[in-house]
């Protein structure tokens, strides 16, 4: 599976220098020097993880970083920081916003996958092979096979993507529109209360017990959002 980063930067040779070395990694790249855009980019491309400059055009990588983290689709983003500002105070600041790494410039590309690749170990672990696992529930994205602690779940087609993609991107709150996207294809119509029969069916099949018992509910309804795999005691009890 080939991560996706958003790289959000204004500076022509960084952007290519960084670019190159990443897609030499196996990474896929989205870019763009705007603040105001890389919002929009975050929400629409899903990306696995967002490399952020400090200093970008109309909004600053602080503030990108600060509303990124309040809106529930991109508040699990993973985000690396860059910037020439090497203070201790700026770093602090950095992180306290929400980054969950910070590299000051001039740096090493080397350094910078090395960064993203633990960034991603740690925050998306599914993205590092064929076992996806979240609260007591494991997918075989290779044998296509589905347990939750330890008996096996049946699920037709869809409901495998649906459960795949929320694993991939665990406690991120998704609306109808983002997962007709990512389950169904840009390109195939598909009316968005489709979303939630075959979210009914997911919740069915995972959350029935081996005696008959209702196992908790670890999809969680967002109100006026989406749908999120989320394993709080506010998720069991929505």
């Amino acid at each position: 599976m080939r991560a996706k980063i958003l790289l959000v930067e204004d500076d022509a040779s960084l952007i290519e220098l960084v670019t190159y070395n990443l897609e030499k990694e196996g990474f896929d790249v989205v870019r763009t020097g705007d603040g105001e855009e890389a919002l929009t980019l975050a929400e629409e491309e899903k990306p696995d993880l967002v490399i952020l400059d400090w200093m970008i055009a109309n909004l600053s990588g602080i503030e990108v970083c600060r509303r990124l983290r309040r809106a529930p689709a991109t508040a699990n983003l993973p985000i690396v920081m860059l910037t020439a500002r090497g203070d201790e105070a700026d770093r602090i600041r950095g992180l306290e916003t929400g980054a969950d790494d910070y590299m000051t410039k001039p740096f090493s590309p080397r350094e910078l996958i090395a960064r993203i690749r633990a960034v991603l170990r740690r925050l998306r672990p599914a993205l590092q092979g064929g076992q996806l696992e979240f609260a007591g529930i494991a997918m075989d994205t290779t044998a296509h096979r589905v347990t939750r602690d330890g008996r096996t779940v049946q699920l037709g087609p869809t409901e495998f993507r649906l459960l795949r993609h929320f694993l991939e991107h665990p406690g991120r709150v998704f609306s109808r529109e983002q997962l007709l996207d990512a389950v169904w294809g840009r390109d195939v119509y598909v009316e968005q209360r489709t979303v939630d029969v075959h979210i009914r069916r997911l919740r069915k099949a995972v959350n029935a017990g081996p005696t008959g018992e209702e196992l908790p509910d670890l999809i969680r309804t967002v109100r006026s959002a989406g749908y999120s795999l989320d394993a709080t005691p506010e998720a069991q009890a929505a």
